[in-house]
């Protein structure tokens, strides 16, 4: 009887957690656009990538290359768009498994995102300088290598996920699981589970996270197969085969390293070692941490103007 007992309340458990997780799917609405301007899709082996392009195509083209989190998309770019789009023919594209883009069941890897730059940026661009953030930092660097870029702004660029301590694939496993995978995925981007990492590592002043961004953020992240991307960054599997350093010293462009000074994930050491060994220009934001362009919007939109 115990035995029974024990299966029925496991069973009764499972049951909670998918409803749970279907109430929360349902009560997250469809993606708006994440920027302004004209929302075009990409199709790029079997993937509708969307991207957001404005400002006039006779001037210089920008491409804006969103980090990678859990709820990562183009409008981490939101601050500074517009203003980029007064000078610059701006392409912003969310990358796939995040966003606007398809979201399949994929095993995503550091690689996949880096061909992924190297197709879109031949496709639509012609010599356009590039920016990136985060871990994207070290794909468009990798990608570069095999383009013709004008220049290349990397914001905070890593390239190791979660401490660098090696593959875990039990993590992606669990993430991808149907019930508990999602059930933990949905808890992991609760607002207040974002929250706590955005005060932890990402904003300098918590004042400068909207209601309205965090909302976006949400939204993105409980849309169906949101959490596969996600699930590969968690278990260590969106790391690029090939360092940051090494594809910095193949670019054959002028680098500019925008960091923030209070950064911990990573520190303004390792900026400065990276500059060194890279010959890159190196700019701190001061009051920043890993996100100077959304903190300082003006100050970031003036650097690039000035590049």
């Amino acid at each position: 009887m115990k035995l029974r007992n024990l299966v029925a309340a496991g069973v009764g458990g499972l049951g909670l957690v998918a409803a749970g997780n279907r109430l929360l799917q349902a009560n997250a609405e469809e993606l708006e656009p994440p920027l302004p301007g004209d929302l075009r899709s990409y199709r790029w082996r079997g993937f509708e990538v969307g991207y957001t392009k404005a400002g006039d195509p006779e001037d210089p083209t920008l491409v804006l290359v969103h980090g990678i989190n859990a709820a990562a998309t183009s409008r981490e770019f939101e601050p500074v768009f517009e203003s980029l789009a007064e000078e610059y023919h701006v392409l912003a594209p969310d990358l796939p498994g995040f966003g606007t883009a398809d979201r399949p069941p994929l095993l995503y890897s550091g690689p996949l995102y880096e061909q992924f730059l190297v197709d879109f940026l031949k496709d639509l661009t012609d010599e356009p300088t590039v920016v990136a953030s985060g871990l994207s930092g070290a794909y468009t660097t990798l990608a570069a290598r095999d383009l013709d870029v004008s220049e290349l702004v990397l914001i905070c660029p890593t390239d190791t996920t979660m401490g660098g301590d090696g593959k875990r694939t039990w993590v992606r496993s669990l993430l991808r699981s149907p019930l508990v995978g999602q059930a933990l995925f949905n808890a992991l981007v609760s607002k207040r589970s974002m929250t706590h990492f955005h005060a932890d590592h990402g904003y300098y002043d918590m004042d400068n996270l909207t209601a309205e961004r965090l909302d976006y953020e949400w939204h993105a992240a409980h849309q169906e197969g949101a959490r596969f991307a996600p699930a590969s960054f968690l278990g260590g599997f969106l790391d690029p085969d090939e360092s940051l350093e090494d594809g910095l010293r193949d670019v054959d462009a002028p680098v500019t390293l925008v960091w923030g000074r209070d950064a911990s994930t990573t520190p303004l050491s390792a900026a400065r070692s990276l500059a060194d060994a890279s010959d890159a220009k190196l700019v701190v934001f001061d009051e920043a941490t890993l996100l100077p362009h959304v903190e300082h919007p003006q100050q970031f939109v003036e650097l690039l103007l000035e590049e």
